[in-house]
Formats: structure tokens, C-alpha cells, sequence
């Protein structure tokens, strides 16, 4: 497995943590993004434990559930599940926790801004005592459930306001206008960069495909994000109907092959 690749548990969106590290066993993958909800059906300290004992590397932990930005009744028990979700990044050594904006509701994208800054910074605090970089992740347009933020420019300029990083999604950014120049701008805030393919004609989300299975201009993106100085880790992060249809563990291990490839392509 190329060392600047990580599995996220998403992609094995229905099996339990115990059929993940079969697959991993089974299929040498050494690091992945965690997922949040497996850890906690586990219970979080046995689920880390399990993962330090199997050597992996944690390059991420998701899954946290998102801010009700227009509801600050429900933020204290929001801000609640971040630090429960701080906990398990630190038990399993995560070495960042990706957490998307949450809905807008009823505000508009500034007043949104606003509630998000006023529901995060405690937690921020508190991740920053702790030495656990956010990511913050932003979204495809049809996600408003689980965020405002649909471009990567936006998402840097929030990031850096909240004094956080970012959690680059390749297949809800590769179209924007200026890609390149806000990747250059912006590659200092990158945490992480989530990596999955796309087809043009697709009407569902998700519904995301192993790298090259699709549209995407990958070797270009990730071409363009190398030179830009980025030196983290490129999560694979796959889910939806041609996944399941394929099945996860073929779709996984080609997906592991294809980015690896072309990363050694690139001279990552």
C-alpha cells in the first residue's frame, strides 16, 4: 500500500469495525480514516484498542454529527458529541477529526458563518489543547443537510477564520473555476484530501467510483496539489450504489491500486 494513501471506513460503509480489520489483515492495508459511528457500535475503547493493536495508522477520524446552525438550543449537546468524538481521536492517535459545517436552515451562507464560529469555538479550544487538527470538510450542493459550504475556496477562507484546516473533497470541488490557484493559496490549511472518482450524467449523490472510473481530472488535481507543497495523506473515500454493486472489498483493493499507481506517477 503507497504510504500516502489511507482506506477511509466509509468506504466499508456497512460492515463493522470486526470485518473491517478482517479486509485490512486480509488485504494489507496499513493506514485508513476511521469512522466515528464504528468505533462507538464497538465501544470506543475496545474499537482503538483493536486498531493500535493491528498497527494501523489513523489518518483520520469521521463521522461527527453536524451543527444545527439555526437552532443554538441544540449546540451545547452538538458541542457534547465533538468532544466525545475528541476522545476517540485521541484513543485511536487520529492525526486529524474531519467535521462538516453543519446546516445553514433558514440563515443565510454570512449569518451561518457566524453560528458556526459561535457553535465551534469551544470545541476548537478544546482541539487545540489536545494537539487533534479539525478538517473541515465542504460539501456537494445537494448535501445541505450536512452543509453550507459547496466550494473549496469558501471552505479555506472559513477554515482559516475559525483557525482551523481543511478536509479536501476531490468530488465536490473538481469543476470550480480557479481550482489551481485556490489549491496553491490554500494547501497550507489542507489536512487531509479525500480522493474518489466521478461520471458525468450521474443524478444521485453519493455515488462515487474507484479513481479512474470516471471524469474526474485526478492526475491533474493531485498533480496540481503535490506541487503546491502538500505532503499529507490522500484518503479514499467510497460510497454508494456501483461500490455496493462491485462489492467493497474488489472495489477497495482496486482503488488502493489505482491511486497508488498514480501517485508514483506523480513522484509522490
Amino acid at each position: 500500500m503507497h504510504d500516502r494513501i489511507s482506506l477511509s471506513a466509509i468506504s466499508t460503509f456497512q460492515w463493522t469495525l470486526e470485518e473491517d480489520l478482517a479486509f485490512y489483515q486480509r488485504a494489507g492495508i496499513t493506514s485508513i480514516g476511521a469512522s466515528l459511528a464504528k468505533l462507538e457500535a464497538a465501544g470506543i475503547d475496545e474499537g482503538a484498542r483493536r486498531l493500535r493493536d493491528a498497527g494501523l495508522r489513523v489518518s483520520n477520524l469521521i463521522g461527527i454529527g453536524p451543527f444545527h446552525l439555526d437552532d443554538p438550543s441544540q449546540w451545547d449537546g452538538q458541542r457534547d458529541r465533538v468532544r466525545r468524538a475528541l476522545d476517540a481521536a485521541e484513543a485511536v492517535r487520529a492525526e486529524c477529526m474531519i467535521l462538516t459545517t453543519g446546516p445553514a436552515g433558514q440563515l443565510p451562507w454570512e449569518d451561518a458563518a457566524d453560528a458556526l464560529e459561535q457553535a465551534l469555538s469551544p470545541v476548537i479550544a478544546d482541539a487545540h489543547a489536545r494537539g487533534i487538527p479539525f478538517g473541515l470538510e465542504h460539501t456537494n450542493s445537494l448535501r445541505v443537510d450536512v452543509g453550507f459550504v459547496h466550494s473549496l475556496v469558501d471552505v479555506v477562507d472559513l477554515a482559516r477564520r475559525l483557525g482551523i484546516g481543511v478536509c479536501v473533497d476531490t468530488n465536490a470541488c473538481w469543476a470550480e473555476r480557479g481550482l489551481g490557484a485556490t489549491i496553491e493559496a490554500g494547501v497550507d490549511s489542507f489536512r487531509i484530501v479525500q480522493v474518489s472518482d466521478f461520471a458525468i450524467g450521474t443524478l444521485s449523490t453519493p455515488n462515487r467510483l474507484v479513481p479512474g472510473d470516471g471524469d474526474i481530472p485526478l492526475e491533474r488535481i493531485l498533480g496540481q496539489v503535490l506541487a503546491a507543497g502538500y505532503t499529507g495523506c490522500f484518503d479514499l473515500e467510497l460510497i454508494g450504489p456501483r461500490i455496493d454493486e462491485e462489492g467493497y472489498e474488489p472495489a477497495c483493493r482496486r482503488a488502493v491500486i489505482a491511486l497508488g499507481d498514480l501517485l508514483d506517477r506523480l513522484g509522490a
